[in-house]
Protein backbone atom coordinates (compact mmCIF):
# COMPACT_ATOMS: atom_id res chain seq x y z
CA UNK A 1 0.00 0.00 0.00
CA UNK A 2 1.40 3.40 -0.98
CA UNK A 3 0.73 6.15 1.54
CA UNK A 4 0.30 8.97 -1.06
CA UNK A 5 -2.33 6.93 -2.89
CA UNK A 6 -4.14 6.19 0.36
CA UNK A 7 -4.19 9.87 1.37
CA UNK A 8 -5.31 10.88 -2.13
CA UNK A 9 -8.23 8.44 -2.01
CA UNK A 10 -9.34 9.74 1.40
CA UNK A 11 -9.06 13.37 0.29
CA UNK A 12 -11.05 12.79 -2.91
CA UNK A 13 -13.81 11.13 -0.90
CA UNK A 14 -13.88 14.05 1.55
CA UNK A 15 -13.88 16.56 -1.31
CA UNK A 16 -16.76 14.86 -3.10
CA UNK A 17 -18.84 14.51 0.06
CA UNK A 18 -18.97 18.29 0.50
CA UNK A 19 -19.19 18.89 -3.24
CA UNK A 20 -22.31 16.72 -3.21
CA UNK A 21 -23.79 18.73 -0.35
CA UNK A 22 -23.02 22.14 -1.87
CA UNK A 23 -23.68 21.32 -5.54
CA UNK A 24 -27.37 22.35 -5.54
CA UNK A 25 -26.82 25.75 -3.86
CA UNK A 26 -26.62 27.73 -7.13
CA UNK A 27 -29.13 25.43 -8.88
CA UNK A 28 -32.14 25.33 -6.57
CA UNK A 29 -32.83 29.03 -5.75
CA UNK A 30 -33.55 30.10 -9.36
CA UNK A 31 -35.47 26.89 -9.95
CA UNK A 32 -37.83 27.37 -7.02
CA UNK A 33 -38.06 31.13 -7.47
CA UNK A 34 -39.22 30.84 -11.06
CA UNK A 35 -42.81 31.87 -11.80
CA UNK A 36 -43.53 28.83 -13.95
CA UNK A 37 -45.40 26.17 -12.02
CA UNK A 38 -44.39 22.52 -12.36
CA UNK A 39 -44.69 19.34 -10.32
CA UNK A 40 -41.18 19.74 -8.91
CA UNK A 41 -41.46 23.26 -7.47
CA UNK A 42 -45.21 23.18 -6.66
CA UNK A 43 -45.61 19.64 -5.35
CA UNK A 44 -49.16 19.08 -4.03
CA UNK A 45 -49.70 22.84 -4.09
CA UNK A 46 -47.23 23.54 -1.27
CA UNK A 47 -45.48 26.96 -1.32
CA UNK A 48 -42.28 26.88 -3.38
CA UNK A 49 -40.25 28.41 -0.52
CA UNK A 50 -41.32 25.63 1.83
CA UNK A 51 -40.36 22.97 -0.72
CA UNK A 52 -37.06 24.78 -1.27
CA UNK A 53 -36.27 24.75 2.47
CA UNK A 54 -36.96 21.02 2.71
CA UNK A 55 -34.80 20.38 -0.37
CA UNK A 56 -31.87 22.23 1.22
CA UNK A 57 -32.16 20.57 4.64
CA UNK A 58 -32.69 16.96 3.58
CA UNK A 59 -29.10 16.35 2.46
CA UNK A 60 -27.53 17.57 5.76
CA UNK A 61 -30.01 15.36 7.61
CA UNK A 62 -28.69 12.41 5.62
CA UNK A 63 -25.12 13.46 6.40
CA UNK A 64 -25.95 13.56 10.11
CA UNK A 65 -27.36 10.03 10.14
CA UNK A 66 -24.75 8.63 7.78
CA UNK A 67 -21.80 9.99 9.74
CA UNK A 68 -23.18 8.41 12.94
CA UNK A 69 -23.72 4.99 11.30
CA UNK A 70 -21.06 4.48 8.61
CA UNK A 71 -18.10 4.83 10.98
CA UNK A 72 -19.23 2.06 13.36
CA UNK A 73 -20.26 -0.10 10.39
CA UNK A 74 -16.72 0.24 9.03
CA UNK A 75 -15.32 -0.84 12.44
CA UNK A 76 -17.31 -4.06 12.07
CA UNK A 77 -17.18 -4.80 8.33
CA UNK A 78 -13.94 -3.04 7.32
CA UNK A 79 -13.06 0.34 5.82
CA UNK A 80 -12.70 -0.87 2.23
CA UNK A 81 -16.19 -2.34 1.65
CA UNK A 82 -17.93 0.56 3.39
CA UNK A 83 -15.96 3.18 1.45
CA UNK A 84 -16.49 1.41 -1.85
CA UNK A 85 -20.18 0.79 -1.20
CA UNK A 86 -20.86 4.34 -0.04
CA UNK A 87 -18.98 5.92 -2.97
CA UNK A 88 -20.84 3.79 -5.51
CA UNK A 89 -24.15 4.38 -3.71
CA UNK A 90 -23.59 8.16 -3.67
CA UNK A 91 -22.90 8.02 -7.42
CA UNK A 92 -26.24 6.27 -7.90
CA UNK A 93 -27.85 8.91 -5.67
CA UNK A 94 -26.58 11.73 -7.90
CA UNK A 95 -27.82 9.87 -10.97
CA UNK A 96 -31.29 9.52 -9.43
CA UNK A 97 -31.20 13.23 -8.54
CA UNK A 98 -30.59 14.05 -12.19
CA UNK A 99 -33.41 11.71 -13.21
CA UNK A 100 -35.76 13.38 -10.70
CA UNK A 101 -34.99 16.79 -12.23
CA UNK A 102 -35.78 15.44 -15.70
CA UNK A 103 -39.03 13.87 -14.51
CA UNK A 104 -39.82 16.91 -12.31
CA UNK A 105 -40.55 14.53 -9.43
CA UNK A 106 -40.19 16.25 -6.06
CA UNK A 107 -40.55 13.07 -3.92
CA UNK A 108 -37.88 11.30 -5.99
CA UNK A 109 -35.63 14.37 -5.75
CA UNK A 110 -35.97 14.48 -1.93
CA UNK A 111 -35.36 10.74 -1.62
CA UNK A 112 -32.28 10.94 -3.84
CA UNK A 113 -30.84 13.91 -1.91
CA UNK A 114 -31.39 12.13 1.42
CA UNK A 115 -29.78 8.87 0.27
CA UNK A 116 -26.86 10.77 -1.25
CA UNK A 117 -26.28 12.63 2.01
CA UNK A 118 -26.57 9.40 3.99
CA UNK A 119 -23.84 7.75 1.92
CA UNK A 120 -21.65 10.85 1.73
CA UNK A 121 -21.40 10.69 5.51
CA UNK A 122 -18.38 8.47 4.78
CA UNK A 123 -15.93 11.26 5.71
CA UNK A 124 -15.75 9.70 9.18
CA UNK A 125 -14.72 6.39 7.56
CA UNK A 126 -12.04 8.13 5.49
CA UNK A 127 -10.69 9.76 8.67
CA UNK A 128 -10.72 6.41 10.45
CA UNK A 129 -8.88 4.80 7.53
CA UNK A 130 -6.05 7.35 7.83
CA UNK A 131 -6.02 7.03 11.62
CA UNK A 132 -5.71 3.23 11.28
CA UNK A 133 -2.82 3.18 8.87
CA UNK A 134 -0.77 6.28 9.71
CA UNK A 135 0.95 7.40 12.89
CA UNK A 136 2.48 10.46 14.51
CA UNK A 137 3.10 13.62 12.51
CA UNK A 138 2.20 11.84 9.26
CA UNK A 139 -1.26 11.09 10.64
CA UNK A 140 -1.75 14.72 11.73
CA UNK A 141 -0.62 15.95 8.32
CA UNK A 142 -2.86 13.53 6.42
CA UNK A 143 -5.90 14.46 8.53
CA UNK A 144 -5.10 18.13 7.93
CA UNK A 145 -5.05 17.52 4.17
CA UNK A 146 -8.36 15.70 4.43
CA UNK A 147 -9.86 18.70 6.25
CA UNK A 148 -8.49 20.92 3.49
CA UNK A 149 -10.33 18.75 0.96
CA UNK A 150 -13.56 19.11 2.97
CA UNK A 151 -13.24 22.91 2.94
CA UNK A 152 -12.37 22.94 -0.74
CA UNK A 153 -15.54 20.99 -1.49
CA UNK A 154 -17.72 23.84 -0.24
CA UNK A 155 -16.00 26.03 -2.83
CA UNK A 156 -15.74 23.50 -5.68
CA UNK A 157 -19.41 22.41 -5.52
CA UNK A 158 -21.00 25.80 -6.27
CA UNK A 159 -18.28 26.63 -8.80
CA UNK A 160 -18.80 23.33 -10.62
CA UNK A 161 -22.55 23.92 -10.75
CA UNK A 162 -22.13 27.51 -11.93
CA UNK A 163 -19.70 26.63 -14.72
CA UNK A 164 -21.50 23.55 -16.09
CA UNK A 165 -25.12 24.65 -15.66
CA UNK A 166 -25.08 26.28 -19.12
CA UNK A 167 -25.11 22.77 -20.65
CA UNK A 168 -28.15 21.64 -18.67
CA UNK A 169 -29.49 21.48 -15.14
CA UNK A 170 -28.53 17.81 -14.72
CA UNK A 171 -24.93 18.12 -16.02
CA UNK A 172 -23.34 18.97 -12.61
CA UNK A 173 -24.87 15.84 -11.10
CA UNK A 174 -23.62 13.61 -13.93
CA UNK A 175 -20.12 15.04 -13.43
CA UNK A 176 -20.41 14.13 -9.74
CA UNK A 177 -21.39 10.59 -10.77
CA UNK A 178 -18.26 10.20 -12.91
CA UNK A 179 -16.03 11.70 -10.20
CA UNK A 180 -17.37 9.30 -7.58
CA UNK A 181 -16.91 6.29 -9.84
CA UNK A 182 -13.29 7.30 -10.46
CA UNK A 183 -12.76 7.82 -6.72
CA UNK A 184 -14.23 4.39 -5.98
CA UNK A 185 -11.68 2.94 -8.39
CA UNK A 186 -8.91 4.79 -6.57
CA UNK A 187 -10.13 3.40 -3.24
CA UNK A 188 -10.18 -0.12 -4.68
CA UNK A 189 -6.55 0.28 -5.75
CA UNK A 190 -5.27 2.09 -2.65
CA UNK A 191 -6.88 -0.06 0.04
CA UNK A 192 -5.90 -3.73 0.28
CA UNK A 193 -8.48 -6.40 0.99
CA UNK A 194 -9.06 -6.78 4.73
CA UNK A 195 -9.23 -9.98 6.73
CA UNK A 196 -12.93 -10.85 7.15
CA UNK A 197 -14.25 -10.27 10.66
CA UNK A 198 -15.22 -13.29 12.74
CA UNK A 199 -18.02 -11.33 14.44
CA UNK A 200 -21.53 -12.57 13.71
CA UNK A 201 -23.43 -9.34 14.28
CA UNK A 202 -25.49 -8.14 11.33
CA UNK A 203 -25.30 -4.66 9.88
CA UNK A 204 -28.66 -3.84 11.47
CA UNK A 205 -27.39 -4.89 14.91
CA UNK A 206 -24.29 -2.73 14.46
CA UNK A 207 -26.33 0.25 13.28
CA UNK A 208 -28.74 -0.10 16.17
CA UNK A 209 -26.38 -0.86 19.04
CA UNK A 210 -22.97 0.53 18.00
CA UNK A 211 -23.75 3.89 16.44
CA UNK A 212 -21.45 6.77 17.38
CA UNK A 213 -23.79 8.21 20.00
CA UNK A 214 -23.23 5.11 22.15
CA UNK A 215 -19.81 6.57 22.93
CA UNK A 216 -21.54 9.22 25.02
CA UNK A 217 -21.75 6.62 27.81
CA UNK A 218 -17.99 7.14 28.30
CA UNK A 219 -17.39 10.24 30.48
CA UNK A 220 -14.31 11.51 28.62
CA UNK A 221 -16.02 11.18 25.24
CA UNK A 222 -19.21 12.74 26.58
CA UNK A 223 -17.12 15.73 27.64
CA UNK A 224 -15.54 15.81 24.18
CA UNK A 225 -18.97 15.77 22.55
CA UNK A 226 -20.18 18.70 24.66
CA UNK A 227 -17.05 20.72 23.86
CA UNK A 228 -17.13 19.91 20.16
CA UNK A 229 -20.86 20.57 19.81
CA UNK A 230 -20.51 23.92 21.60
CA UNK A 231 -17.55 24.96 19.44
CA UNK A 232 -19.22 23.89 16.21
CA UNK A 233 -22.44 25.70 17.21
CA UNK A 234 -20.33 28.85 17.49
CA UNK A 235 -18.67 28.15 14.16
CA UNK A 236 -21.90 27.37 12.30
CA UNK A 237 -23.49 30.53 13.70
CA UNK A 238 -20.70 32.32 11.85
CA UNK A 239 -20.91 30.19 8.68
CA UNK A 240 -24.65 30.50 8.29
CA UNK A 241 -25.09 34.19 9.07
CA UNK A 242 -21.99 36.12 8.03
CA UNK A 243 -23.44 36.33 4.47
CA UNK A 244 -26.48 38.10 5.93
CA UNK A 245 -24.11 40.46 7.80
CA UNK A 246 -22.41 41.19 4.46
CA UNK A 247 -25.76 42.14 2.96
CA UNK A 248 -27.04 44.24 5.84
CA UNK A 249 -23.84 45.94 7.00
CA UNK A 250 -21.60 46.04 3.93
CA UNK A 251 -24.29 46.11 1.24
CA UNK A 252 -22.87 43.17 -0.71
CA UNK A 253 -24.88 41.29 -3.32
CA UNK A 254 -24.39 37.73 -4.55
CA UNK A 255 -21.00 38.32 -6.30
CA UNK A 256 -19.55 39.99 -3.20
CA UNK A 257 -20.75 37.21 -0.92
CA UNK A 258 -19.37 34.60 -3.32
CA UNK A 259 -16.00 36.36 -3.37
CA UNK A 260 -15.75 36.49 0.42
CA UNK A 261 -16.82 32.85 0.71
CA UNK A 262 -14.22 31.81 -1.85
CA UNK A 263 -11.56 33.75 0.04
CA UNK A 264 -12.50 32.11 3.34
CA UNK A 265 -12.53 28.62 1.81
CA UNK A 266 -9.18 29.28 0.17
CA UNK A 267 -7.62 30.38 3.47
CA UNK A 268 -8.97 27.30 5.27
CA UNK A 269 -7.66 25.02 2.54
CA UNK A 270 -4.15 26.53 2.69
CA UNK A 271 -4.16 26.60 6.51
CA UNK A 272 -5.15 22.92 6.60
CA UNK A 273 -2.06 22.04 4.58
CA UNK A 274 0.08 23.93 7.11
CA UNK A 275 -1.60 22.49 10.21
CA UNK A 276 0.06 19.08 10.00
CA UNK A 277 3.58 20.39 10.61
CA UNK A 278 5.36 19.10 13.75
CA UNK A 279 5.06 21.35 16.81
CA UNK A 280 6.49 21.05 20.33
CA UNK A 281 3.37 22.55 21.98
CA UNK A 282 0.96 20.00 23.49
CA UNK A 283 -1.94 19.25 21.09
CA UNK A 284 -4.77 20.22 23.47
CA UNK A 285 -3.06 23.51 24.28
CA UNK A 286 -2.90 24.28 20.56
CA UNK A 287 -6.55 23.27 20.11
CA UNK A 288 -7.56 25.62 22.96
CA UNK A 289 -5.51 28.49 21.54
CA UNK A 290 -7.07 28.18 18.09
CA UNK A 291 -10.58 27.95 19.56
CA UNK A 292 -9.99 31.26 21.36
CA UNK A 293 -8.68 32.81 18.13
CA UNK A 294 -11.73 31.62 16.17
CA UNK A 295 -14.03 33.09 18.83
CA UNK A 296 -12.14 36.40 18.62
CA UNK A 297 -12.61 36.51 14.84
CA UNK A 298 -16.38 35.94 15.14
CA UNK A 299 -16.55 38.67 17.81
CA UNK A 300 -14.73 41.06 15.49
CA UNK A 301 -17.34 40.52 12.80
CA UNK A 302 -20.17 41.16 15.29
CA UNK A 303 -18.81 44.30 17.00
CA UNK A 304 -16.11 45.63 14.67
CA UNK A 305 -16.47 48.15 11.87
CA UNK A 306 -16.86 47.13 8.23
CA UNK A 307 -13.17 46.70 7.45
CA UNK A 308 -12.41 44.87 10.70
CA UNK A 309 -15.34 42.55 10.02
CA UNK A 310 -14.27 41.81 6.45
CA UNK A 311 -10.72 41.02 7.57
CA UNK A 312 -12.00 38.85 10.43
CA UNK A 313 -14.15 36.76 8.05
CA UNK A 314 -11.11 35.82 6.00
CA UNK A 315 -8.73 35.40 8.95
CA UNK A 316 -11.22 33.15 10.74
CA UNK A 317 -10.14 30.42 8.34
CA UNK A 318 -6.71 30.02 9.95
CA UNK A 319 -7.62 29.08 13.55
CA UNK A 320 -10.67 27.06 12.49
CA UNK A 321 -8.62 24.98 10.05
CA UNK A 322 -5.91 24.31 12.65
CA UNK A 323 -8.51 23.36 15.26
CA UNK A 324 -10.21 20.87 12.91
CA UNK A 325 -6.90 19.33 11.90
CA UNK A 326 -5.55 18.85 15.42
CA UNK A 327 -8.60 17.62 17.33
CA UNK A 328 -9.38 14.49 15.23
CA UNK A 329 -5.74 13.37 15.40
CA UNK A 330 -5.67 13.81 19.16
CA UNK A 331 -8.94 11.91 19.56
CA UNK A 332 -7.69 9.15 17.28
CA UNK A 333 -4.64 8.55 19.45
CA UNK A 334 -6.47 8.72 22.76
CA UNK A 335 -9.83 7.08 22.00
CA UNK A 336 -9.12 4.96 18.92
CA UNK A 337 -9.48 1.74 20.94
CA UNK A 338 -13.23 2.44 21.07
CA UNK A 339 -13.31 2.16 17.28
CA UNK A 340 -11.78 4.76 14.99
CA UNK A 341 -14.87 4.86 12.82
CA UNK A 342 -17.20 5.45 15.75
CA UNK A 343 -14.96 8.17 17.22
CA UNK A 344 -14.58 10.03 13.92
CA UNK A 345 -18.31 9.65 13.32
CA UNK A 346 -19.05 11.25 16.69
CA UNK A 347 -16.86 14.24 15.83
CA UNK A 348 -18.43 14.74 12.40
CA UNK A 349 -22.02 14.44 13.63
CA UNK A 350 -21.53 17.48 15.86
CA UNK A 351 -21.11 19.68 12.78
CA UNK A 352 -24.32 18.41 11.20
CA UNK A 353 -26.22 18.73 14.47
CA UNK A 354 -24.85 22.23 15.09
CA UNK A 355 -26.07 23.34 11.65
CA UNK A 356 -29.62 22.35 12.55
CA UNK A 357 -29.52 23.89 16.05
CA UNK A 358 -28.04 27.24 15.02
CA UNK A 359 -30.31 27.57 11.98
CA UNK A 360 -33.32 27.37 14.32
CA UNK A 361 -31.87 29.74 16.95
CA UNK A 362 -30.54 32.14 14.34
CA UNK A 363 -33.87 32.39 12.55
CA UNK A 364 -35.23 33.99 15.75
CA UNK A 365 -32.26 36.17 16.70
CA UNK A 366 -31.86 37.74 13.26
CA UNK A 367 -35.34 39.18 13.68
CA UNK A 368 -33.74 41.41 16.33
CA UNK A 369 -30.28 41.93 14.82
CA UNK A 370 -27.95 39.66 12.84
CA UNK A 371 -25.09 40.62 15.17
CA UNK A 372 -26.84 38.84 18.05
CA UNK A 373 -26.39 35.41 16.49
CA UNK A 374 -22.75 36.22 15.74
CA UNK A 375 -22.21 37.31 19.36
CA UNK A 376 -23.83 34.09 20.54
CA UNK A 377 -21.49 32.14 18.27
CA UNK A 378 -18.47 33.95 19.69
CA UNK A 379 -19.65 33.26 23.25
CA UNK A 380 -20.15 29.56 22.55
CA UNK A 381 -16.71 29.18 20.96
CA UNK A 382 -15.10 31.04 23.87
CA UNK A 383 -16.81 28.75 26.39
CA UNK A 384 -15.65 25.70 24.42
CA UNK A 385 -12.05 26.98 24.46
CA UNK A 386 -12.22 27.47 28.24
CA UNK A 387 -13.77 24.02 28.69
CA UNK A 388 -10.93 22.42 26.70
CA UNK A 389 -8.55 23.62 29.42
CA UNK A 390 -10.70 22.00 32.11
CA UNK A 391 -10.95 18.80 30.07
CA UNK A 392 -7.17 18.72 29.66
CA UNK A 393 -6.72 18.82 33.45
CA UNK A 394 -9.17 15.93 33.88
CA UNK A 395 -7.35 13.84 31.30
CA UNK A 396 -4.02 14.53 33.01
CA UNK A 397 -5.46 13.31 36.31
CA UNK A 398 -6.79 10.16 34.65
CA UNK A 399 -3.40 9.52 33.06
CA UNK A 400 -1.70 10.03 36.41
CA UNK A 401 -4.01 7.53 38.15
CA UNK A 402 -3.52 4.99 35.36
CA UNK A 403 0.27 5.41 35.54
CA UNK A 404 0.25 4.76 39.28
CA UNK A 405 -1.96 1.72 38.88
CA UNK A 406 0.39 0.30 36.25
Amino acid sequence: MKTPLLVAAACFLALLSTVGASLPYPILPPLFAADSANSLTHFLGFPAKLLFGVALSINPLGLLIGSALLGPLSDRFGRRPILLGSALGAAIGHAITALALILQSYPLFILARFITGLLEGNVSVARAMLADRLEGDLRVQALAWLNGAVYAGWLVGPLLAGVTLIWGITVPFWIAVVALLLTASLVAIALPHETPSTATTSWWQVARSRHSFNLLKIPALRELFIIQLTYTCGVTAFYEFFPLWLVEVVGYSTPGIAGMTAGLCGVMTVASLMAGRPNHVMPLQRVRFHAYCAAAAVSAVAIGNVWVGLAAIILFGFPNAFYNALLPSLCSERFGHHGQGAVMGLIFTTFCLANIIMALIGSVLILIDTRWILLLGAALSTWAAWRIGQWEKKLEKIDGVNAQAA
